[in-house]
C-alpha cells in the first residue's frame, strides 16, 4: 500500500482519539497540570477512568453524557472536540498531497482546534500550543517554497497586535488584547503571509461581532448590559477564521 493511502486511513482512524487527547490539552494546560503521565480522572469524583469510559465518541454516547460511577454531567465538548478532530483529519486526507503533507495538514488544524476550544474555555492560549502552530505554519510554507514569505507575515501578524496590545493598554490603562493572541499571530500570520491577513482579521471581527450581537439579541436587558462588559475569546475567532480560509484555498486549489 502506498506511503500516501496508508497515511490517509491512519489519520481517519485515530481522528477520534485525536480529538480525546486534544480535549485532554484543552482541559489541562491552562490549568498547568500533566498531560502526559497523570491518569485521566472523573473531575467531580475523582476516580481514575478505565478503557470503557475512555473510548472516543462511543463511551459519551453508551453512558448518556455521564460519569459512570458518580453521575456527574461530562462536558459536552469533549464529545464536540472528538467529531472535530476527525473531520479535520478528513479534510486534511481530502486536501491531498503525500503522507508529509496530509500529517502536517491535519497536526495544523488539528492545533487550530485545540487552540479556539482552550480559548473559548479558559480565555487562554497556552505557549505549547501556539508555538506548534507556529512550527508546523513554517514546516508547511517551507514544503510549498514560501518560507520568506511566512516569515514576513509572522512578523507582520504578531507585531501588529502587540502594537495594538502596548496601544490599547496606554490609552485605557488596562489590557485589551492578551500576549497569547500575539504569539497565535505568529503562526497565522505564517500561514497566511502578509496578503491575506488583512482579509482574515476582517472575517474574524466580523465572525466575533456576529456572535456578540446574537447573544445580544437572544439575552434580556439585565444579562445584554453585562454581554457589552465581557471579554470576547478573539483568539478562537482567528482561529475560526484561518480554518475558514485554508478549507477555500483547498477548495480553490
Amino acid at each position: 500500500m502506498p506511503a500516501a493511502d496508508f497515511t490517509a486511513i491512519f489519520l481517519i482512524l485515530i481522528g477520534p482519539f485525536i480529538g480525546s487527547f486534544l480535549a485532554l490539552l484543552a482541559d489541562r494546560l491552562p490549568r498547568g497540570e500533566n498531560v502526559v503521565t497523570s491518569p485521566s480522572t472523573c473531575r467531580s469524583c475523582g476516580t481514575r477512568l478505565g478503557l470503557r469510559d475512555l473510548l472516543p465518541v462511543l463511551s459519551f454516547a453508551l453512558n448518556r453524557g455521564r460519569c459512570r460511577h458518580c453521575g456527574a454531567a461530562i462536558p459536552a465538548v469533549t464529545l464536540y472536540t472528538e467529531i472535530a478532530a476527525t473531520g479535520a483529519a478528513v479534510l486534511a486526507v481530502l486536501a491531498g498531497g503525500d503522507a508529509v503533507q496530509m500529517w502536517l495538514t491535519a497536526l495544523f488544524l488539528w492545533l487550530l482546534l485545540t487552540l479556539a476550544v482552550t480559548d473559548l474555555i479558559w480565555f487562554r492560549l497556552p505557549d505549547l500550543l501556539t508555538g506548534g502552530l507556529f512550527l508546523v505554519a513554517l514546516a508547511l510554507a517551507w514544503r510549498e517554497g514560501r518560507l520568506d514569505m511566512a516569515l514576513i507575515g509572522a512578523g507582520v501578524g504578531a507585531g501588529s497586535f502587540l502594537a495594538l496590545r502596548i496601544g490599547y493598554r496606554a490609552l485605557r490603562g488596562r489590557e485589551g488584547l492578551g500576549l497569547g493572541d500575539v504569539k497565535l499571530m505568529a503562526g497565522i500570520g505564517a500561514f497566511t503571509g502578509p496578503a491575506d491577513l488583512p482579509s482574515l482579521l476582517l472575517i474574524a471581527a466580523l465572525g466575533a461581532l456576529s456572535v456578540a450581537l446574537f447573544q445580544q439579541v437572544v439575552s434580556d436587558e439585565r444579562e445584554s448590559r453585562e454581554l457589552w462588559s465581557r471579554r470576547l475569546p478573539f483568539g478562537a475567532a482567528l482561529c475560526a477564521a484561518t480554518a475558514l480560509l485554508w478549507l477555500l484555498d483547498a477548495l480553490a486549489g
